[in-house]
């Protein structure tokens, strides 16, 4: 609002039709806040700002800034899309796709031509065809708001108010590793002294994708349902999660990185932390155990992804050859740190295993 009241910058706006770019960030909310907190602050922040350019005359276009996983904003996009808040799309879609979902979602000419059908027929229906008034929405946002602050502080008190936490996840993750491989465009870390902190949002969800724990989607979120189902009652919470689309989206997403986490095969990465594993293993397996019977309960399923049988298939199928490497890495990590973490075979074999890992659960950071 200062700055569309600021008179040269305002005709700066007017001389470029009338139209202000707004980028949303997904990465380092969900890093610092969770999946949960980080999704819903983003969909308030868009109605608010769309709400600020009717008052000033200047159309809002938002530019999602959206990562590869689920808690950088990954996804389907068409979902997300009809998920986004009423006018936000409007004709206009600018996402950003990462280099490893380019080759997955446009490295064959036919799924490339899928994929972009499927974003224009969101674009257009969201545009054309928008979701009338919702009365209940209201009370919804209420309830998401209330859930999203529980989740949060759920998050927060794990991975940044615990200061044995960061110790924790350099033993219990191949983070270590990560840092040495040069996978993207930009350093590990920010300047900076919390290790945490100062660690960027895909080595972050790399490292823990590649255990297959997948903390980053879920820590907090089973929590904020589960005080939701609590409070407000499983009925009405089913009821917001079959009209609601920000919130069937958000269960959706929820429900499928869930099934692709295997909290076995973690604990075997976590007893490489010594005594930190009896301090931290068992929050988190709590806490991905509360967040597996929300889901199941809102979806009223017996077992996860029972409503999209060909993924549970796949990840079924492609488990047996992923599991072997996940307890290689494991041998190789122990023997690796104890040498003081050479260039040798060892490290050499610890590369190939993260790319097997990652081929296999189709997820880096």
């Amino acid at each position: 609002r200062a700055l569309l009241s600021d008179p040269r910058y305002r005709a700066h706006v007017t001389a470029r039709g009338a139209r202000q770019m707004v980028m949303l960030g997904y990465s380092d909310s969900s890093k610092d806040a969770g999946m949960l907190a980080s999704r819903f602050a983003l969909q308030q922040a868009q109605i608010a700002l769309l709400a600020v350019g009717r008052e000033f005359g200047v159309r809002i276009a938002f530019f999602h800034g959206r990562g590869g996983s689920i808690s950088r904003g990954g996804g389907k996009t068409e979902r997300a899309v009809i998920a986004s808040p009423r006018g936000s799309v409007a004709g206009y879609l600018r996402v950003t796709e990462q280099g490893e979902v380019i080759h997955r979602k446009y490295g064959i000419r036919a799924l490339a031509l899928r994929n972009m059908e499927q974003t224009v027929a969101a674009v257009l229906r969201a545009s054309l065809r928008p979701r009338p008034p919702e009365p209940r929405e209201t009370r919804w946002r209420e309830w998401a708001r209330e859930m999203a602050q529980v989740s949060r502080d759920t998050y927060r008190a794990l991975v940044h108010d615990d200061p044995d936490f960061s110790a924790y996840f350099r033993d219990a993750t191949p983070i270590d590793l990560i840092e040495r491989l040069r996978l993207g465009s930009r350093p590990a870390k920010r300047a900076g002294s919390g290790d945490i902190g100062a660690l960027r949002a895909i080595p972050w969800v790399f490292a823990w994708s590649q255990t297959r724990c997948n903390l980053t989607a879920w820590y907090g979120v089973g929590t904020g349902l589960a005080h939701g189902i609590a409070s407000f009652g499983l009925d009405a919470m089913k009821e917001m999660t079959r009209d609601w689309p920000f919130f069937a989206a958000l269960v959706d997403d929820l429900d499928m990185v869930l099934a692709k986490s295997d909290l076995a095969i973690f604990e075997g990465y976590s007893l490489l932390a010594g005594e930190r594993h009896a301090q931290f293993y068992p929050r988190i397996d709590e806490e991905f155990a509360r967040a597996r019977k929300a889901v199941l309960a809102l979806h009223d399923a017996p077992e996860l992804l029972s409503h999209d049988l060909r993924l549970r298939r796949s990840i079924r199928l492609r488990n047996p050859y992923v599991d072997p490497i996940n307890l290689l890495q494991q041998d190789l990590l122990r023997r690796w740190r104890a040498a003081e973490r050479p260039d040798d075979a060892d490290y050499r074999a610890l590369v190939a295993t993260v790319n097997g890992i990652s081929a296999g659960v189709q997820n880096t950071g």
